[in-house]
């Protein structure tokens, strides 16, 4: 059998993952517990996204193991073993504000949990492809010291300088920064996983993600930005931005499109690669610019509220440069733009508020 297992198989990135792969593989194993509930209360909970799942695709099986122990995970790899061909670790805490509530567990669940992934894989299906998905706060607050231009609606990087076409690439340097609690959990797990690939000669892939979004994000205050911004565009609620006047740039990536970019790399590894993956110059925008969007798209006028206090280790301005990336596979390209993202958000979350009433 060719299996792909997939953890974080409710959320976002691994749901899109199971809908992609469902007919590319024999069987997708999804391992998800349900922490983000945890994390974010009753607005990140993803039981809804699992149901759907086992509903949805025949070839689909879900596992409720938790990634921070071994004994858990084991008897999954020892059943399934060489069989397992890809596997696609997304499950994280994701969130930097959270993290400094918990540095343990978010620890245990960043790094610990990739570190026990990567050992069961090595043991147990040394010849699969592992994908992981990490983050631009590997950089820590270093994009902060590029040289910024205030606009009116935006920050944005200074035309002469190198980052300017297409942003900011893998060579950045990840020391000498404030990182956050999450964005170095991040770290040592994003380090670890080149390691499989140099050390051990796995083939590990490294995706450096900026916002990650699309229409089955469960958006909560802390983490899942459009979503949850959209979300308080549909229902009136209060949306507060913290600092940086609302003019704080992110490129946003449909998950789709990481998705495939997981699937071009499976299809021809490259052992312990890195590669930034966001909307890029393709798709990006302001606090501000996000805003206007959503109440372009639900015909509402927003609630919100600016606090002066930005958010520790929050970056001013991010856009991710896939040069490397589309060089090594240049079949890949994006597919949905900033406005066909939203319009699918706004249209899924509209459909769910509707069916919890």
């Amino acid at each position: 059998m060719n299996i792909a297992l997939v953890t974080g198989s409710a959320g976002l990135i691994g749901s899109e993952a199971v809908s992609f792969f469902a007919d590319k593989f024999d069987l997708i194993i999804g391992i998800d517990n349900n922490m983000r509930q945890y994390f974010f209360g009753a607005d990140g909970s993803t039981e809804w996204n699992r149901n759907r799942l086992s509903e949805t695709y025949a070839t689909y099986k879900h596992y409720t193991a938790d990634i921070r122990e071994v004994p858990q995970l084991e008897p999954i790899f020892q059943e399934y073993g060489t069989d397992i061909k890809l596997v696609l670790h997304t499950a994280a805490q994701p969130s930097h504000d959270w993290a400094a509530r918990e540095p343990f567990t978010d620890f245990g669940v960043n790094a610990v949990g990739t570190l026990n992934m990567l050992e069961m894989t090595r043991l147990h299906a040394p010849e699969a492809v592992f994908i992981f998905t990490s983050t631009n706060k590997v950089y820590g607050d270093n994009p902060n010291f590029l040289p910024l231009i205030e606009t009116e609606t935006r920050w944005e990087i200074d035309q002469n300088h190198p980052y300017f076409e297409n942003g900011i690439d893998e060579h950045m340097s990840l020391d000498h920064t404030k990182h956050s609690v999450f964005g170095a959990s991040k770290v040592a797990a994003d380090i670890m996983v080149q390691e499989y690939g140099r050390y051990f000669g796995m083939n590990t892939g490294v995706f450096r993600g900026g916002c990650l979004t699309g229409p089955n994000h469960s958006g909560a205050q802390l983490h899942g930005f459009l979503s949850y911004l959209m979300k308080c565009a549909i229902t009136g609620n209060q949306y507060t931005i913290f600092g940086y006047k609302g003019k704080q740039v992110r490129d946003n990536i449909h998950s789709w499109d990481l998705v495939n970019m997981f699937w071009h790399f499976y299809q021809n590894p490259r052992p312990g690669e890195v590669y930034n993956a966001g909307g890029g110059r393709f798709a990006n925008c302001s606090m501000l610019e996000a805003i206007a969007l959503c109440e372009e798209i639900s015909g509402n006028k927003m609630n919100y509220q600016y606090s002066e206090t930005n958010r520790s280790g929050d970056h001013i301005w991010y856009i991710s440069d896939l040069t490397k990336f589309k060089q090594h596979y240049p079949d890949w390209n994006w597919t949905y733009d900033l406005k066909q993202t939203m319009v699918q958000i706004h249209d899924s979350m509209a459909a769910r508020l509707a069916v919890a009433k």
